[in-house]
């Protein structure tokens, strides 16, 4: 990007009077129908083409009696299709419904059923998984199946119809539907999985996701957040600004940057199936990507070992690079800015309960450092410690983060989650999440970790994150994740699941561990140490790259984790 950010000339139609994303949606795509605002894998979609299908989308949806207030499912890989989806629903005041295309029948089954949803969008392939569950799902009146047609031998799926998507959008009407009440207490759902439990879903006020999970109209952090929706139309951007979304539209973080920067007229570049590092830097080659976002190691570290393997890449139109949603190492940020002299590197925190809560940023030639450490904070974002009071800047106490002002409803069909997490304090509203964190001197919010896979060994609490951060920085791993395994003596004992890198021999595990309890307390206190270690093929994490707990505590809970020499050391410095 050339100079400072500037936008396009704007005029006086259809200029949105709410924050309800369909009308912004539409107060873009009016102005800019011929700019391009899609791309996955060979599809393209400009602003027009989008708006157009999403408005014959919207239409058969109502003519199969969707409408305000119905949920609808979203079972899909990201695609163009996705998005259509979710414009379509915003459009009627339906509410699109995320689903983890990784869920077995027993999840999916309770996801269709708390909604409960009354369609549902998915590709052939998941189409048996639809109907595995569907016939208890009285809800659920279609199935709308994309591609160029339905299956042959379409599996039974119960009442529900199984129905071609480009048939349906063929048939329905082509005008924009208009639909009474639309405003800005129309619903924003995401369902979250987090790390224990069956999934929630985050139920949000329009206006309130805009501004607290969408930027309010300032992807970049430039501007401000707008004072009014009119202003919205003057924030389209006049040049040429493509955004790479590398996580699933399934998880919250990739639907929320999706969204704001369509708002701004930019091009949003989707990334089709499984991910491929060397793809990822011949895509940003091809679009021209101006900026992207990783989660963590699990895509940035990939990504640093093609480019030594397979590049350089020619990728000087990247000027941001983003990392979001868990844990980037401080190795791997510094190869990563090596490689990239002349991007901006930033971190954010947040979570789907909270919407974007902090960040920190590296300007070009600046030293990479760790990102458990955010210096810019959102208005309303504060730790509490136990007893509901705020954590003293520099006093080294721990909390939880909290967060008030723009922020969620409730849990859908949750009261008691809701109760738990949406409390009121000091006369405001907020909520609580599980992210624990402390306050340095400077006001900087220092997070250590969820708090459910906080391990508590000897009585010392042990956040995995940070030890996490440390071990990555090992030569002999490429991944890890840490958790806690029962300990007669302890309670729990901090084992280390681990991912060597490539050309590493397994050879003494226990020479490992040790050289690996010697790498971490070079940083942590030595209870925070690792006092076992399993060794795995590959680490299982989510699409979008965060750690899966259970399936790690599985691992190191199976006997294949070798224990420290002594046995039995003590959780101490």
């Amino acid at each position: 990007m050339q100079g400072p950010l500037t936008f396009a000339d704007v005029n006086d139609h259809n200029t949105p009077s709410s924050y309800n994303l369909a009308d912004l949606w539409e107060s873009v795509s009016d102005r800019v129908p011929e700019r391009e605002a899609v791309v996955c894998g060979d599809q393209r979609r400009t602003y027009g083409q989008l708006e157009d299908r999403a408005n014959h989308l919207a239409n058969h949806f109502l003519d199969q009696g969707v409408g305000p207030g119905d949920f609808v499912g979203c079972y899909l890989p990201n695609s163009i299709e996705y998005l259509e989806t979710m414009l379509a629903c915003f459009k009627i005041r339906a509410v699109p419904v995320n689903i983890n295309y990784r869920y077995v029948a027993a999840e999916l089954e309770y996801l269709f059923s708390d909604g409960p949803l009354v369609a549902v969008v998915c590709p052939p392939e998941y189409l048996e998984n639809v109907a595995a569950v569907a016939p208890s799902v009285e809800s659920l009146r279609e199935v709308l199946v994309t591609g160029e047609g339905v299956p042959g031998a379409a599996p039974a799926t119960g009442s529900a119809a199984v129905v071609g998507y480009e048939a349906a959008l063929e048939a329905a009407p082509a005008e924009r539907p208009e639909v009474a009440g639309r405003g800005n207490d129309d619903l924003y759902v995401i369902y979250t999985g987090g790390t224990t439990g069956l999934p929630k879903g985050v139920v949000w006020r329009m206006e309130d996701a805009f501004f607290g999970c969408l930027t309010g109209g300032d992807p970049m952090r430039m501007n401000g957040p707008v004072s009014s929706p009119e202003e919205m139309v003057e924030r389209i951007i006049d040049f040429d600004f493509n955004f790479y979304a590398l996580a699933p539209l399934m998880h919250a973080a990739a639907q929320w940057v999706a969204l704001m920067w369509f708002f701004c007229g930019a091009k949003v570049i989707l990334h089709e199936g499984s991910f491929d590092p060397v793809e990822v830097w011949r895509t940003i080659e091809r679009e021209k990507v101006s900026t992207t976002t990783v989660v963590g190691d699990a895509m940035a570290r990939p990504l640093a070992d093609a480019w030594d393997s397979d590049g350089p890449f020619e990728v000087s139109s990247l000027f941001a690079f983003s990392n979001g949603g868990a844990p980037l190492a401080e190795s791997t940020k510094a190869r990563l800015m090596e490689m990239l002299p002349n991007c901006v590197f930033t971190d954010g925190f947040g979570s789907s309960e909270t919407g974007i809560q902090g960040s920190s940023r590296l300007a070009p030639g600046e030293k990479a450092g760790g990102t458990a450490v955010f210096d810019s904070v959102a208005e309303g974002t504060k730790v509490f410690d136990e007893n509901d009071r705020e954590v003293s800047p520099g006093s080294g106490s721990i909390g939880r983060i909290a967060h008030s002002g723009f922020v969620p409803l409730r849990y859908h069909n949750a009261p008691e989650k809701t109760a738990e997490t949406f409390r009121e304090i000091g006369g405001r509203r907020w909520v609580i999440s599980g992210d624990m964190a402390t306050v340095d001197e400077n006001g900087a919010v220092r997070l250590l970790g969820r708090g459910s896979v906080c391990i508590n060994t000897g009585g010392e609490k042990v956040y995995p994150e940070e030890v996490e951060s440390v071990l990555k920085d090992h030569p002999a791993v490429y991944d890890v994740v840490v958790v806690g395994v029962p300990h007669e003596r302890w309670g729990e004992q901090v084992t280390a699941v681990v991912q060597l890198a490539p050309g590493v021999d397994p050879g003494d595990t226990e020479e490992l561990l040790a050289s690996m309890v010697a790498h971490a307390r070079g940083s942590l206190a030595g209870y925070k140490a690792p006092r076992s270690v399993a060794v795995v093929e590959e680490i299982q994490r989510s699409p979008a790259g965060k750690a899966d707990y259970r399936w790690a505590r599985t691992v190191a809970g199976s006997g294949s984790a070798t224990d420290a020499a002594t046995g039995s050391a003590p959780p101490a410095n």
